[in-house]
């Protein structure tokens, strides 16, 4: 990632950041699970510490890790015990190699300008009828929170029709309360689409 606020919170806190309390979103990884064949491709943008990855990988998938952050991939290393890969989401360049695309509040960090051709470049990277899963915190601006984070904080409507421009298939959208690192009360949106 560039030297920017939320690229060094990420590293400056890696382990912290690792060590939380976090529940693992099991419904929405089983969810996403289910819509795959066995044993199927999944490239994860974002990976975090790696716990979305450990649990994939405990189900048999082949995941592929990434992370904007070389002190987060660390930690997801340690834990997984296999290399992350280091990726910016606008340097993604891959053809139709994955079955799933999981990019857990990871995409939230995506400037709204770069989120096009962000999701076209991992749509490319899916093959023929892929899923793809992405999470959000909802808003209508995007801003930065208490940490100077950035976050592009789209709403249902203005990502429904994004998804919707770029040929994506099938787009569910859910909404639902929650929270994050920074203990706020959050609206999140979950996103699933089909290439």
């Amino acid at each position: 990632m560039t030297n920017d606020p939320t690229s060094s919170f990420y590293d400056d806190n890696a382990v912290i950041y690792a060590t939380r309390k976090r529940n693992l979103p099991q419904s929405r990884l089983d969810a996403f699970l289910a819509a795959l064949p066995a044993g199927a491709s999944i490239l994860e943008l974002g990976c975090g510490a790696g716990q979305d990855a450990a649990y994939m990988i405990s189900r048999g998938f082949a995941v592929t890790l990434t992370d904007g952050s070389t002190e987060l991939a660390k930690q997801a290393e340690a834990l997984i015990g296999r290399p992350v890969h280091i990726l910016r989401f606008e340097t993604l360049d891959i053809e139709g190699a994955h079955d799933g695309v999981w990019a857990e509040a990871s995409l939230l960090h995506a400037p709204r300008a770069a989120l096009p051709d962000i999701l076209d470049r991992i749509r490319r990277a899916l093959k023929d009828g892929g899923i793809f899963h992405a999470s959000f915190k909802a808003g209508e601006a995007e801003g930065h929170d208490t940490f100077g984070r950035y976050y592009n904080y789209p709403s249902a409507a203005w990502l429904t029709a994004l998804l919707g421009k770029g040929c994506w298939r099938d787009i569910a959208m859910t909404e639902a309360d929650g929270g994050g690192f920074d203990g706020k009360p959050t609206k999140w949106l979950y996103v699933k689409a089909r290439k």
